[in-house]
């Protein structure tokens, strides 16, 4: 089993859930999260007076997907997230050991 950790601009949250849903993913959390990458932020002009902001909104959608799964979930995020701009986001792929449905105490991937 793997732990997909995607980073994305939040306009693009209704395309990963299609993704997503599209390959049976059972369960997914989203956390709203402020940060930058290489783009550093960006200049904003308010009434005459230059302002940096340097933390961008973004999302950050969690699930826990079995190992096979995973590779196409990549593949088909980085074919439709991808606009080739600063800002797209991130992937980060963890190994998991077990799972445990708490309701049932079902382990594996049965507990997903």
């Amino acid at each position: 089993m793997k732990k997909l950790e995607i980073i994305i601009k939040p306009e693009r949250l209704d395309d990963l859930k299609k993704i997503l849903d599209a390959n049976n993913t059972n369960g997914l959390m989203i956390t709203n999260i402020m940060g930058y990458g290489n783009q550093k932020g960006y200049k904003h002009i308010y009434r005459g007076t230059e302002y940096n902001v340097n933390l961008l909104s973004k999302l950050k959608v969690e699930s826990v997907v079995s190992s096979e799964d995973a590779e196409k979930i990549i593949e088909e995020v980085l074919k439709e997230i991808n606009t080739g701009h600063y800002g797209d986001g991130k992937i980060f792929v963890y190994d998991v050991e077990d799972v445990i449905r708490i309701r049932t105490g079902e382990r594996g991937p049965d507990a997903l």
